[in-house]
């Protein structure tokens, strides 16, 4: 089950954006099956159900319970869409299930069942192996080796470099309030409209690097390249891990483009990487989203499929218009 249908994820998202949280719950024999948390928001005119977190969620499954997961077919997925649509009706126009999975770690996903559209963006995975050296030999162990000297080559000569995780409050709103300057600097000079810079988003990511870990799980973890020497504190690359048992999951990355020459958002992977083996993870996940760094580190990628439900004739008529724009774009893509 996805990080990003748990509790904390969820209730974050909920007090910070002031959207309430609507779940459907299944039921079979008195018992909790099936999960599945949703907001209501109102995109042209159309009332979409859909997971909290939008846009920031890698990863979509729902919450089932595993032996009914492993039961469920056809009629199953049937009966699922058949009540949540009535169960919505005059609270939506049509419920968006998106960034789903359809097969997720040897489970199929049992909203699979259900006609889908493929979403136009892959999410991409790095399997991790026995050791780091055995992970390494998926991408070319050499060739990512070179790249490391070089870099780390290039940082000494700079003055040195520190591998920084945060881990008080304080330390967690400076490398954010970094990221957020670093991303906003990037979207602008790609004439891209930033996607952080609601202050609502902004507090939705503080919130979720302070939640409290539980064991091995983080729902925000800040990682960074601090430079020293003649750059001393200088914020060369940061990162945002979540992490659930043995996954996980890179949220964001940034660089300083005054330091770019450095490539220290390739250096971060790496320590990240390492650091991740050492942890016995089993899975890093780059998230969604096709661009070369990620194929370069990654020999897997997953398809996520979306799902649309339509509930009432203006959802149906949405629908289609969603379907329509998923595949343009898989198809420009």
């Amino acid at each position: 089950n996805s990080l990003h249908q748990g509790f904390g994820w969820c209730s974050i998202w909920a007090q910070t954006q002031d959207s309430a949280l609507l779940i459907l719950r299944g039921r079979q024999g008195g018992k909790t099956i099936f999960l599945l948390p949703l907001e209501i928001v109102l995109e042209g005119g159309i009332r979409k159900a859909r997971f909290p977190g939008g846009r920031f969620n890698n990863i979509n499954t729902g919450l089932f319970d595993p032996s009914f997961a492993e039961q469920a077919g056809q009629e199953i997925a049937a009966a699922i869409a058949r009540e949540a649509r009535k169960l919505l009706h005059g609270r939506a126009d049509i419920l968006a299930l998106q960034n789903i999975p359809l097969t997720w770690r040897g489970r199929t996903n049992p909203l699979s069942h259900l006609a889908s559209v493929e979403n136009q963006n892959p999410a991409f995975q790095l399997p991790l192996l026995e050791s780091f050296e055995a992970t390494l030999r998926q991408v070319n162990a050499k060739r990512r080796r070179k790249k490391f000297r070089i870099q780390s080559r290039r940082a000494e000569e700079m003055g040195g470099y520190s591998h920084v995780i945060a881990r008080s409050p304080q330390e967690r709103c400076e490398l954010l309030q970094a990221f957020f300057r670093q991303k906003a600097a990037r979207f602008a000079s790609q004439g891209i409209p930033d996607v952080f810079r609601n202050q609502s988003v902004k507090d939705f990511f503080y919130d979720l690097a302070n939640f409290p870990e539980t064991g091995t799980g983080s729902l925000l973890e800040l990682h960074a390249i601090r430079l020293h020497g003649e750059n001393e504190g200088v914020i060369a690359a940061i990162a945002g891990l979540s992490r659930k048992q043995d996954h996980i999951i890179c949220q964001f990355g940034s660089i300083d483009e005054s330091v770019s020459e450095l490539s220290p958002g390739e250096l971060l992977f790496w320590l990240m990487i390492e650091r991740a083996c050492r942890e016995k993870a089993a899975i890093f996940d780059f998230g969604v989203g096709d661009q070369l760094y990620k194929r370069s580190w990654c020999p897997l990628f997953t398809v996520q499929h979306d799902i649309f439900l339509p509930v009432t004739l203006k959802g149906r008529a949405a629908a289609s218009v969603y379907v329509a724009i998923a595949r343009t774009k898989s198809l420009i893509k």
